[in-house]
């Protein structure tokens, strides 16, 4: 019998959990909920205060952009984590 102890699992870090395993954090049964979600992060800088403008882009291949003038995503070195 093969034993199952704490080696056998595999931890994931960063984005590497939602890369392999999306439908354990949205429901990929609605695809639109990526979308959704996307757009309710750029209203929720809007309400507050922190944007003016958003922007939503749908193409012909069905793909979708998001543009607000909001504060962005942080791309400094997380101090904890050094990346």
């Amino acid at each position: 019998m093969t034993q199952y102890t704490a080696q056998s699992l595999e931890v994931l870090s960063g984005l590497d959990p939602v890369r392999r395993r999306p439908g354990m954090y949205t429901d990929t049964s609605r695809p639109n909920h990526l979308a959704q979600e996307v757009i309710d992060n750029a209203v929720d800088e809007a309400l507050a205060g922190h944007a003016d403008k958003i922007c939503v882009t749908v193409y012909k291949d069905g793909s979708l952009s998001v543009e607000d003038n909001g504060r962005g995503m942080p791309v400094d070195i997380h101090p904890e984590y050094g990346q």
